[in-house]
């Protein structure tokens, strides 16, 4: 299991939160009442909280010094009703910002599934499993808490800053002064602070996602460490993960922690002063006992916020990065639907120049291979097709042919040979560099992407289920797939196993159809590939994982699958393709031969060897 430097450039770079949060907008405008809502509640709330300390001063000043003890409980009342409306408000305030938090991250986590839907399958060879699901969970999840403590109640903030700061200018100019010498030392720390701690959670981020990475991998291969005997390595590692984890949050909780503690310490020097000076202009009658005690109890509030600011930074930080890691991925290009994807990346005999290895070159069709107004149109034609995973190493090189309607055709060769890449640029899951892949007549890049798949079933080595009943697992949810379910699986042979189960095809699939056998998974893969009814049928070593005992049942199967339709069959197998109209060896992404079972055998060539590697050495006769 490998775990290398794939997060580097998620790590690095500038962030810029005005243009994350102004993107971050669009998914907030459609719950613009409810914000408009808290945004008028907060300069009410901090009304509220202004309003205390100067009951409290009038209580001081007018009341209690002065022994006039009458109207007292009228200003308790008040302060008491005072405190009331401030905690409904309050109320309704979180209550909104929850509820608008939760529909936001609602609307970013379905728009990021449908995009990580439609990202091409080269996307997925390069990123982890782990990374992914990172961002579509706890990357979202940030944000939920940004709302709930950050970036509304930031504007709360504010105002009531403002609010005390004007309160105690007007009450008194000289001791506001003398407590607010210490403002530019808390802007440096904060604007100090701010930057060491983005740095951090872009780390954090990272780490998490390496892990998470790693963690889904142990669980899907759980049967191959433990056959292995790799668990105590496999822990080694997860160590390590777990370690620089851990050692990520380290800075984050320093900084966290160095922030409270200097905003602490600021706090408690602003009171100093106010008992400092305060204390003097009382001794000289110019300040009275209550402004004292208000302006105590207004810096107490003033630097409530800026005391939590520690952890609204750790969570508005943690969120800007989780938004560079979201729109990061929602940046990333779609697979195009229609239409012709680029230019070619090179021509035969040259080499790429484009930066991705995977656009798409020009068909340049041959009037002499243009079949004639007389002649039928091949259904599939392959012609002079180039491809390569990685720049440099083609695994098709001018790979060419034909498939008429009908017809069944088996490729066969050694593994790595390119057989598996025809059926993946027959369904674009990538798409061609040079040459042109037709379906009579029309290239496949000039059509929708969705009636090209639609034309074109594939059943895989290794069938993939899903949790849900086994009737979900043949239509996929598909109504017009639905109505042909039991049809399907009668084609096939499922459905005498599937009408033996105590619920049928209501029977429970769970977590990768583990309570099947793999000859039933595979048949209700086949029956699934029926169901939706293609105009093509690919079988890409279809037979290759099932023993001996099942392969009847099996091959009884794709006999009722591939009735009345056009089959390629990418086959390990050679006692499977014998019937085969005509079979394609390939080796090293070339075409060396094309024939059916009897003429390839008689030619004594590369698949007369291949079927004597799995037959024996007097199988040329058979």
């Amino acid at each position: 299991m490998h775990h290398g430097g794939i997060y580097d450039q998620e790590i690095a770079g500038k962030a810029y939160d005005t243009a994350l949060l102004r993107r971050f907008a669009r998914y907030v405008a459609p719950y613009r009442l409810s914000i408009t809502i808290v945004v008028l509640i907060l300069p009410l709330v901090a009304a509220c909280r202004l309003a205390q300390p100067w009951i409290i001063k009038l209580a001081i000043d007018s009341h209690i010094i002065t022994g006039k003890l009458a109207g007292l409980e009228n200003i308790a009342l008040g302060f008491l009703g005072i405190l009331l409306v401030e905690s409904l408000l309050s109320f309704l305030e979180v209550y909104l910002l929850q509820s608008v938090g939760q529909r936001v991250m609602s609307d970013m986590r379905s728009e990021l599934y449908r995009h990580v839907m439609h990202l091409p399958v080269s996307w997925f060879d390069r990123m982890p499993t782990g990374s992914a699901v990172t961002r579509l969970t706890s990357d979202i999840e940030v944000l939920g808490e940004m709302f709930a403590s950050g970036i509304i109640t930031i504007i709360g903030d504010i105002l009531l800053l403002i609010g005390i700061i004007s309160v105690m200018l007007w009450m008194d100019l000289k001791l506001s002064l003398v407590t607010f010498s210490i403002l530019p030392v808390l802007l440096y720390v904060a604007y100090t602070f701010r930057r060491r701690m983005r740095k951090s959670f872009r780390e954090v981020r990272a780490r998490l996602g390496n892990l998470n990475a790693f963690l889904n991998e142990c669980i899907s291969g759980i049967s191959i460490i433990q056959i292995f005997n790799r668990e105590r390595d496999e822990e080694r590692r997860f160590s390590e993960l777990n370690a620089s984890y851990r050692d990520a949050n380290m800075p984050v909780i320093f900084w966290d922690a160095s922030l409270y503690a200097m905003v602490e310490a600021l706090s408690s020097i602003a009171v100093a002063l106010i008992i400092w000076y305060g204390g003097g202009e009382i001794v000289k009658g110019a300040l009275t006992f209550g402004v004292l005690v208000a302006f105590i109890q207004y810096i107490e509030k003033f630097f409530a916020p800026i005391r939590d600011l520690s952890a609204k930074y750790s969570v508005m930080q943690g969120a800007m990065a989780a938004l560079e890691r979201i729109f990061a991925l929602l940046d990333t290009p779609e697979r195009q639907g229609q239409g012709r994807q680029g230019q070619g990346a090179r021509v035969k005999g040259q080499e790429k120049t484009l930066d991705s290895p995977l656009a798409p070159g020009p068909c340049t069709l041959d009037p002499k291979k243009a079949p004639g107004p007389l002649t039928l149109a091949p259904l599939i034609e392959f012609r002079d097709v180039y491809f390569s995973y990685q720049s440099g190493n083609d695994i098709l090189s001018g790979f060419s042919l034909t498939v008429h309607p009908g017809e069944q055709i088996a490729i066969v060769g050694e593994s790595g040979g390119g057989k598996t890449t025809i059926t993946r640029l027959l369904t674009r899951l990538y798409e061609i560099e040079c040459g042109c892949i037709l379906l009579q007549g029309t290239d496949i890049r000039d059509l929708e992407l969705a009636e090209v798949r639609r034309r074109v079933g594939v059943v895989l080595q290794d069938p993939c289920l899903f949790a849900g009943s086994i009737e979900f697992n043949i239509c996929l949810g598909d109504e017009q797939a639905r109505q042909r379910v039991r049809q399907a699986a009668a084609a096939v042979g499922a459905d005498r196993f599937i009408d033996r189960l105590p619920n049928g095809y209501a029977e429970e699939v769970r977590e990768r159809g583990n309570n099947f056998s793999v000859g039933e998974k595979q048949l209700i893969s086949f029956a699934r590939a029926v169901a939706f009814d293609p105009e093509i049928l690919v079988l890409d070593e279809a037979t290759a994982s099932i023993d001996s005992a099942s392969e009847q049942m099996i091959q009884e199967g794709i006999k009722g699958m591939m009735a009345g339709r056009t089959s390629l069959v990418i086959a390990h197998r050679l006692s499977t393709i014998r019937d085969a109209n005509r079979i394609v060896t390939i080796q090293r992404g070339i075409k060396v031969e094309e024939g059916t079972h009897e003429e390839l055998l008689n030619r004594g060539g590369t698949y007369f060897r291949l079927y004597q590697l799995q037959f024996g050495e007097g199988a040329g006769g058979k």
